[in-house]
């Protein structure tokens, strides 16, 4: 069975993780084992296009040649200038998504199509569309877009059939989210 792969897309950072005998694994970047990617695209003097930690880098020296913080961009219809380029905030996202989607093909060593992508929980539609738009474009089949918090709480308490209630804290780059999240009988709310 092909596996589907479970992607946060920050604001400041993404990681990209898989689910294994009913354990959740980061997959690391096989070239540094770092487990996150900056959220960072850039196109360097001689025109590569740059993600993560070398855009980054790049970025106090070319800032018209890199994009930052796109994450608070999606939803909206705005071309973001790279060097010479425009691109919509999805097709921004979309270079991350893959080079993650790279990351998780070179660690599972088989081709990877289908995800999960987390969006903050106050996404509207066009927010959680664009993602989508995002996650096909990087050749994603995304089978949903689940709200962070609700991504958070079935990681932590995966195998409990007690109902309960969790309290989440998501102190990401862009936002500090806490959300109440019921579990019970296998559903999050």
């Amino acid at each position: 069975m092909q596996p589907t792969i479970g992607i946060d897309l920050g604001t400041t950072n993404s990681v990209v993780a898989v689910v294994e005998n009913g354990t959740p694994r980061v997959i690391k970047n096989p070239e540094t084992g770092e487990a996150v990617l900056p959220s960072v695209v850039g196109l360097d003097p001689t025109g590569n296009m740059l993600v993560g930690q070398p855009a980054l880098n790049q970025a106090a020296l070319f800032p018209e040649s890199t994009i930052r913080s796109v994450k608070r961009k999606m939803g909206e219809h705005v071309q973001l200038t790279l060097g010479e380029k425009q691109l919509s905030p999805p097709e921004v996202s979309a270079v991350i998504l893959g080079r993650l989607r790279q990351w998780a093909e070179q660690d599972l060593g088989c081709e990877v199509n289908r995800a999960v992508i987390t969006v903050p929980a106050y996404f509207d539609d066009g927010q959680r569309e664009a993602t989508r738009h995002a996650g096909e474009l990087a050749g994603l089949d995304v089978l949903r877009i689940v709200n962070e918090p609700t991504a958070a709480a079935l990681v932590y308490d995966s195998q409990s059939h007690d109902p309960h209630k969790v309290l989440v804290y998501d102190l990401g780059g862009g936002t500090f989210d806490v959300s109440i999240v019921a579990i019970e009988s296998g559903v999050v709310e």
